[in-house]
This record gives structure tokens, sequence and C-alpha cells, in this order.
């Protein structure tokens, strides 16, 4: 027996195993910041309801496209690994870069302000409150990881079950507390009725986001070929049904209008209907599983600089491992420094956790479109390519997932603030790692060819 035939994942997984990771993954602190910032732009509880269940459409459609990429190229290195088979090495790159300078600093930033938001909650800090938490836990929790104080599993299913049990909360004391509508829901007349809708749907996506993981499933799912479809379908279904269930609870208990001017909505719901004595515990509970996911987004984040700094020659020092506590040390601080930038933009925007998704929002859909389109180039490249798990109605859906985020991406461009340019601009700044790329490619050939040749 080989190496690689030990070492390869095996198929443990059955179908109920595999819908359970993919809520875990997808259900997560967003639910409780990003209901207000939907409602604003939407006219009606109809229109509100009916983004989250266009988002679940969305979700199925996207991840069917990623299962078949992860069936037929599985790889640790994801999307990277796709686009560099689609398209070149440098595409990679440029991605890597945006990973590591936007998509996944930007998340953090954006996890600091929502446990920022919930912990001014307990413990008001003035105006700044939420943008001094945010910082404050982003410094804590890096200088931890830079220490070797890793998060564990027994800390990650903590967060799940904090994050359930919050859940569940705000769904009983929202559909049977008895709480009454702050205001009675008005009309809204947006200046762009499409410009709302991308708004709204930038959120509900964001909220749904982490779906892409449930493709790397596929290596240890029983009878992949034939499950995956299930699981996805009925992952979707559940999570349809989860959003769907939290967001008519708001609504019941805060009404659109309430809903729409709340900073902590979960906290105003339990204040509705526990008083204060509700709405600090929750806030607890949100604050707790909020630093338990900050902490594994920054602890997943600074591989993306140690494997870049890997690759490339440029900052050297980033590419080092720390023996001593088991990190890449260097790519934490870096990573956190960036993180703390983007948490002081977020501070002068009005809402910083807003700012956040201004600054992700084009660079993820522009990055997403491509992941997309790489499944019809490498059909069209590898027309003999054993596919063991194959997208249904090809190539309707891989279509319908690049005009989606086509418009996701027109919508994160026309309609959100100055975020968004800062975060193009910075990947633009990235450009000239293009270059060293390629010139340290053709070096690398050269000294191959000489050494062949010698």
């Amino acid at each position: 027996m080989t190496s690689e035939t030990m070492s390869a994942p095996k198929p443990t997984l059955n179908v109920i195993d595999a819908v359970a990771i993919m809520v875990g993954i997808v259900v997560g602190i967003g639910i409780f910041k990003t209901p207000p910032l939907v409602a604003a732009n939407v006219g009606s509880e109809a229109a509100f309801i009916g983004a989250w269940v266009f988002g679940g459409f969305v979700t199925l459609i996207g991840a069917l496209c990623y299962a078949e990429l992860a069936s037929a190229y599985p790889h640790a290195g994801g999307e990277y690994h796709f686009l560099s088979r689609a398209y070149g090495r440098p595409v990679a790159v440029l991605f890597g870069w945006a990973r590591g300078a936007v998509i996944q600093t930007g998340a953090i930033a954006a996890v600091a302000f929502v446990f920022g938001d919930y912990a001014a909650q307990i413990l008001p800090l003035g105006a700044n409150g939420p943008a001094i938490y945010a910082a404050l836990g982003i410094a804590i929790l890096t200088g931890l990881n830079v220490l070797g104080t890793l998060q564990s599993k027994t800390a990650q299913n903590a967060m799940t079950v904090l994050t359930v049990f919050a859940v569940a909360l705000v769904i009983v004391a929202g559909l049977f507390g008895g709480a009454e509508p702050a205001a009675t829901p008005a009309p809204v007349a947006p200046s762009s009725a499409s410009g709302a809708f991308g708004m709204a749907m930038i959120f509900v996506l964001l909220t749904y986001g982490g779906w892409s993981e449930a493709a790397y499933l596929s290596a240890e799912l029983k009878d992949a070929p034939r499950n995956m479809s299930r699981v996805l379908l009925i992952g979707t279904a559940v999570l349809v049904a989860i959003y769907a269930l939290v967001n008519l609870a708001f609504l019941t208990g805060l009404g659109l209008e309430g809903l729409r001017g709340s900073s902590a909505a979960g906290a105003d719901l339990m204040r509705a209907v526990a008083g204060d004595s509700g709405a600090l515990i929750l806030s607890l509970i949100v604050v707790a599983a909020a630093l338990s996911t900050l902490n594994g987004t920054i602890f997943t984040g600074a591989r993306v600089y140690y494997a870049m700094a890997r690759d490339l020659s440029v900052l050297p020092q980033v590419g080092q491992w720390d023996d001593r506590g088991g990190t890449p040390a260097n790519g934490l601080l870096l990573q956190g420094t960036v993180a703390l930038a983007l948490v002081g933009m977020g501070a002068a925007a009005r809402d910083g956790f807003q700012s956040m998704v201004d600054y992700t929002a084009p660079v993820f859909w522009s990055f997403l479109f491509l992941v997309g389109l790489s499944l019809i180039v490498l059909r069209w490249r590898e027309p003999g390519r054993t596919l063991p798990f194959r997208v249904p109605l090809y190539p309707l859906t891989p279509i319908l997932f690049c005009l989606t985020c086509l418009f996701m991406l027109h919508a994160s461009l026309a309609y959100t603030g100055i975020g968004a340019l800062i975060g193009l601009a910075v990947i633009a700044a990235g450009t000239p790692l293009l270059l060293l790329g390629r010139a340290e490619r053709k070096t690398a050939d050269a000294s191959e060819q000489g050494a062949g040749g010698a």
C-alpha cells in the first residue's frame, strides 16, 4: 500500500453527516447583523422574505458548480487550483493576493464589527465603541494565535452550539413571544428599485456565505456522484427554512420598520420580548460565538499569506513557519495589521460592517464569476476527463451562476460606497505580483533546462 493510498480521504460521511456539516458552516453570526440591512433595501415584508428564498436558489446553483469542480479536481488549494488550471498561474496568484488583502481580511474586520456591535450592547463605550471592540478582538486573538493558541475542535463545536441556541431563541421569541411590532411597515420608494434589490442581495448572499466549502466534502462522501446533489439540495432547503424562520421572527417581533432601525436585531427582539435581561443574554451568546468565529477566521486566513510568500520571493519572512508555536507567526502579524487598518477605515464610515461588505463585495464576486466560468473552460479544454459529478442542466446552470455573479458585481460597484473602489484599488496594487510570478517562473524554467543540458 502506497503512502498516497494511506493518506487519501476515506468516504466515511453519509448524506445526513454532510448536510449537518454544510449547515454548520453556513449558519453563523451574519444572521444577527444583515437582516436590518436587507430590510432597509426592500419595500415590503414579502420582498424581504423573497430575497432570502432567492438567496437560497443562488446558493444552490453555485454549490452545484463547485461540486463538479471539486470532485473533478480535488486539491487543497480549492479555488486557487481551479483558477490555475483554467487560466494559468498569474490569475491564481492574483486570487491569492485578493484573499490575503481584501476578501479574508475584510471578512475578519466584518466579523469583528459584529462582535463590536453586540459587545457595545453589554458595555457601551460611546459612538466608536463597536470599532474599539473590533480592534481589541483582532489584536488579542492575533496575539494568541502568534503564541500558538489555536482554535480547537471543542471551541468550534461550542461556537456552533451557541449560534444554534441563539438562532432558536430568536425564532421562539419572535414567533411565540407575543411582542408587538415596533411600527407598522410603510412602503419604501427607493430611487432605484434594481439598486435596492442589488444591495439587499449583497447582504443576503453574504449571510449564505460558506456554501462553497460543501464542495470539499465530495472526497469523503459515500457514493459522492449520486449523493452530492442530495446533500446540496437538502442542505440548501434546510438553510432556506432556517433563514426564513429567523427573518419571519424578526418581522413578527420588530416589524419591517423596527428592523430597519436596529443595529443589533437579535438583542432588540429579545429586549421586546423579555426585557433588558433577555437582550443581555442573547448579546452574551452572540459575543461568544463571534469571538470564536473571529479566532477561526484569523487562524485560517494567515495561511494564505504563508502560501503566497512560499511561492514568491517577495516578503520571504512571511513565508517562515514558527516551529515553537506551530503557526505562520509573521503571516498572522501581517494579516492582523491589514485587518486593523480596515477597522480604522470602517470606523470612519457610518456603519463599519457595511463598509467592509462594500470593500470585499466587488472583489469577491469578480473571482466567483471566474471560478464559475472555469467550469465551462475546463470542460472545453479537457473533454475526455472523467467527471465523478456533473452539474445538472449544463451549460445552463453555470451560465446562470455566472450571470448572477455579474449582476452582483454590477450591484456591488454601482450601489455601494467608496469602500468598493478602495477594494479594487488594492487588487490593482497587487498586479506587480503577476509580473514577479512570471519572471520567477521563467528563471526556474531556465535553471531546469540548464541543469538538464548539463
